[in-house]
């Protein structure tokens, strides 16, 4: 498919995705697409950051392609690694055959057939289908060095393999960041990107983001939920539940077959929207029931 060519494009082809989107969001989305800058999306986890990435992946028939930062990530393992056990097996073959010249098996142990791409290195690769979807997802868990190193890579799009060279992307990937922002993310690099902030939804946006991604919901229940989640995220919690806990929590009461929302309800399935043990007890006894009422007061009739 090819890209969207007017902002009102971009809220269409991601809501046939199940995306449901504000102008703010498509615009900045449409100005990556348009203008082939990175995009840096930051916020609350669960908001939808890298359903972003999967959306416009799905819609562009592009590749998306995963980098999951972690906590000491650093280039080697984001680039290539080489098949060591591999390159064992391949050193003593040539041994037994008595055909080990050292510069003929050190150029092969050091070739393709031994490299083993990660996920920047892929995104360099040609595709058929165009340009892949690079996704570096939460760059906030990693530290300044694996940035500094980032930087480089995108600003040209070409690594480097001390044992090959130089690979450069012919075509440069669509490239994703995304932070939770437990920690800044430094400058130098926002600076490289078209940055927007994920808030969480209004109450109409996550009505429409419910009835994309649980249908089945009958109003009134879809309604309570939105209410409920949104009432809770007043409160004050170590993690606010996000618009994915809202999703699972209507996913998981469809399956229990659940007509309308109870205290007792809520107190069974906590666990679906609320992942720490003290946010939880703070809803135990009759605040599951203050809640609910408060939510409820705010609905207009249906």
């Amino acid at each position: 498919m090819s890209q969207p060519d007017t902002i009102d494009a971009v809220q269409e082809m991601l809501a046939r995705q199940g995306y449901v989107c504000g102008r703010a969001l498509a615009t900045v989305v449409f100005l990556s697409l348009r203008l082939g800058r990175p995009l840096f999306l930051e916020g609350e986890a669960g908001v939808g950051k890298t359903e972003v990435a999967k959306a416009i992946a799905a819609s562009l028939g592009r590749r998306l392609i995963r980098l999951q930062c972690y906590e000491g990530l650093d280039a080697s393992s984001a680039v290539y690694e080489w098949n060591f056990p591999a390159q064992m097996i391949a050193i003593r073959s040539a041994e037994a055959q008595g055909n080990a010249d050292k510069d003929v098996l050190t150029r092969e142990l050091f070739g393709p057939d031994f490299l083993i791409e990660r996920p920047l290195l892929q995104a360099m690769r040609p595709d058929e289908n165009g340009a892949p979807v690079l996704l570096i997802d939460e760059l906030d868990r990693t530290d300044e060095p694996f940035e500094a190193f980032l930087l480089e890579a995108l600003s040209d799009f070409q690594v480097t393999i001390p044992e090959i060279g130089t690979i450069k992307a012919p075509e440069p990937p669509i490239v994703i960041l995304t932070s939770n922002r437990t920690r800044e993310v430094h400058d130098a690099l926002k600076r490289r990107c078209l940055y927007h902030w994920v808030d969480y939804p209004t109450f109409d946006r996550e009505i429409e983001i419910l009835h994309a991604r649980a249908p089945e919901a009958a109003e009134t229940l879809s309604r309570e939920i939105v209410a409920f989640v949104q009432r809770l995220r007043t409160e004050d919690l170590f993690k606010k539940p996000g618009v994915a806990e809202t999703i699972d929590w209507a996913k998981c009461l469809l399956a229990l077959d659940v007509i309308d929302l109870s205290p007792e309800v809520i107190s069974d399935t906590l666990g679906a929207i609320l992942k720490y043990q003290d946010d939880i007890q703070k809803l135990q006894g009759s605040e599951a029931k203050r809640l609910l009422d408060e939510a409820k007061a705010t609905l207009d009739p249906a």
